[in-house]
Order: C-alpha cells, then structure tokens, then sequence
C-alpha cells in the first residue's frame, strides 16, 4: 500500500476538504484520505457487498462521521457542479465509458484549483490477436501511455503525480484472482460452478503468463484542474 499512500500525500489537500470517489469499492484508499486530511468525503460504490464493507470499515475506524458511502451506480451520482475540492474515480474507468469521459465527469465536480484523481490502462506493447479475443479487448480500446496523456491535455487538465504499477503489482493482482478460485474450489467443494471456475483462472492464467504480463500496463495520474 505504499504507492496508495503516496497517492494521498500528493493530492496535497487542506484540512476539512471534501473528496468524492466514484467506484470506491470497500473504501479502503477514501478512509486513508478521510484520515490523511480530516476530509468530509462520499464514496459511490454500485455492488451491496462493497457499500457494507466499506461502510463497515469507515466505522471500524472511527470514520463515520467523515465518510458517507452510497449505493449507487456511478454513472447515475449526481452533485452540483464544483462541489468537491477532489474527485477521484480509481481503477473504474468503464463506469463513464472511457477515460477521457471519466476525466470530463470528476472535472464538472471539482472545484477550479481542484484536484482530479482517475487511472486507466494502456498498451505496453503490441497486443496480440489471440490475447485480445481471449480477453475481450480491443486495440482501439486502450493505446500507449504517451498517447493517452496527449489525448487528456486536450481537456485542460494539469498533470502533477502518477503512479504505474511494475510487474509485481500486476503479478500480485493476477495471482491473488487465481488463488482466490482455488481457495473457493477447496472450501466449497459440493458447488457444481467449480470445474466452470477453475477453467475461468487457468483461462485467465494463460492469457496473462504468455501476453499480458508483457503488453498491458496500469496507472494512476493525480491532476489540477485550472
């Protein structure tokens, strides 16, 4: 968690700000933030499961006064314009369609001078067909990490911090989907999805030791707004 946290030490927010997270999952990175800054800050999580858990770990923390998390899907969150000193939508870009339309949609809430927080993948190198068909991606879908910067300029936006992941962020994040089936397969033997879900991670397995480990990479990019 020690990139996480540098994360936070970079949006250089003040006392009291408020923060909004698209997709916060079990809110883990919005708690660090309520705790790092005093912030009042409202995480938008679609999944039942993850709006318990994070509202269950904002309490566990004595954070629940400082975080308020809605069940909601986060194409559908409304809020007035300029309301937030930052938005923040990590590892979520499909909820707007695309990155650049995330980006377009934290902008609408940030304040001017505010702080813009969203990360998106990109291509590393060439992707092959059968990767893409395996995974169902497309070529178009991501491109290279310079081109997706250029593409955000265009929008106004500032860049002032990113963080990429190396290979043993993607190792640790493929891996723990993997162990996570055979986990599930050896407590749960009696469901009849097993044989289906353990196809599904040595599936994922393949793709990911023979081309994704080499041409898909991950950032996070930390923006003012003007």
């Amino acid at each position: 968690m020690a990139k996480v946290d540098r994360l936070i030490e970079a949006l250089g927010l003040h006392e009291g700000a408020s923060v909004l997270d698209i997709a916060t999952g079990m809110g883990e990175t919005l708690c660090r933030v309520a705790a790092r800054y005093g912030a009042q800050c409202t995480g938008v999580e679609r999944s039942p499961y993850f709006w318990d858990e994070a509202r269950a770990k904002a309490a566990q923390r004595g954070l629940a006064e400082r975080v308020t998390i809605v069940q909601q899907d986060g194409a559908e969150f409304t809020a007035p314009d300029a309301s937030y000193d930052a938005a923040m939508c990590i590892g979520a870009e499909w909820v707007f369609g695309g990155f650049e339309d995330t980006l377009r949609a934290l902008m609408r809430w940030a304040k001017p001078g505010g702080t813009v927080v969203a990360s998106s993948p990109h291509w590393l190198a060439e992707p092959p067909d059968d990767y893409l068909n395996g995974e169902g991606l497309t070529r178009e879908q991501f491109t290279s990490q310079p081109a997706t910067l250029r593409r955000v300029a265009a929008l106004g936006l500032d860049l002032v911090y990113m963080v990429s992941s190396s290979l043993d962020d993607w190792d640790e994040y493929e891996s723990l989907s993997w162990l996570g089936a055979a986990d599930y397969v050896r407590e749960h033997p009696d469901d009849p999805d097993n044989a289906a879900i353990m196809e599904w991670s040595r599936r994922r397995q393949r793709a990911y030791l023979a081309h994704g480990r080499d041409c898909l990479g991950w950032a996070t990019y930390v923006f003012r707004k003007p």
